[in-house]
């Protein structure tokens, strides 16, 4: 996998369905460490609550995990991972905080009410898109430095840092699917002027 989606900021949305009060609520996750701590915050911020289904994705490791809380099987947790996969959401945690208003929702309403509130949910969330990139460390004489820096520019291939000296020392974001084709472009259109090493791999 090159890319994904996640978000950046903590979001809600809820809805009343034959009296039961739904409460979604997705929150930014990077590690497992974090997600007792999220749970608990929402256990203080929605005290007393029938349920607390639940749906997690990790990118690292590709971890994934649902609950249903004490719902019927499958009608809770499933439903809410279902839209996390179908939208190739990682690194996220939704809650859905269910308040009992009296009235049976057979597992049919159930699931409808869970994966429905996690939709609309995840309709009022900002999305963003993450790919993979590689990091390239250039050092780029100065003849070579507006031309270069053209071409990139033509590319889509990020330069996040420059640095002035005795070349001209950049710092280069590309996708990491156009690595091999990167690297056999710099030397042949610079004749291997200009030099590189490559740093790392980062998400952004």
């Amino acid at each position: 996998m090159k890319s994904f989606n996640t978000i950046s900021e903590l979001n809600t949305w809820e809805q009343i369905i034959d009296k039961s009060r739904f409460i979604g609520i997705v929150v930014p996750l990077t590690s497992i460490d974090q997600l007792d701590m999220a749970m608990k915050n929402i256990r203080d911020n929605y005290p007393n609550a029938r349920h607390y289904v639940y749906a997690y994705r990790l990118y690292e490791g590709l971890i994934e995990k649902s609950s249903d809380d004490g719902e019927p099987q499958g009608t809770g947790g499933r439903p809410v991972m279902d839209i996390l996969q179908h939208g190739d959401i990682w690194n996220v945690l939704v809650v859905v905080v269910r308040y009992f208003g009296g009235v049976l929702l057979g597992t049919g309403g159930l699931s409808r009410a869970y994966g429905g509130t996690a939709r609309q949910l995840i309709n009022e969330t900002n999305l963003k898109k993450l790919s993979l990139y590689q990091v390239y460390h250039l050092n780029v004489p100065y003849e070579w430095y507006e031309m270069i820096k053209y071409q990139f520019g033509l590319r889509n291939w990020l330069i996040s840092k420059e640095d002035f000296s005795e070349v001209v020392q950049l710092l280069v974001h590309v996708p990491e699917v156009e690595s091999q084709a990167f690297t056999q472009w710099i030397n042949d259109f610079s004749k291997k002027q200009v030099s590189y090493t490559e740093q790392s791999t980062v998400w952004r």
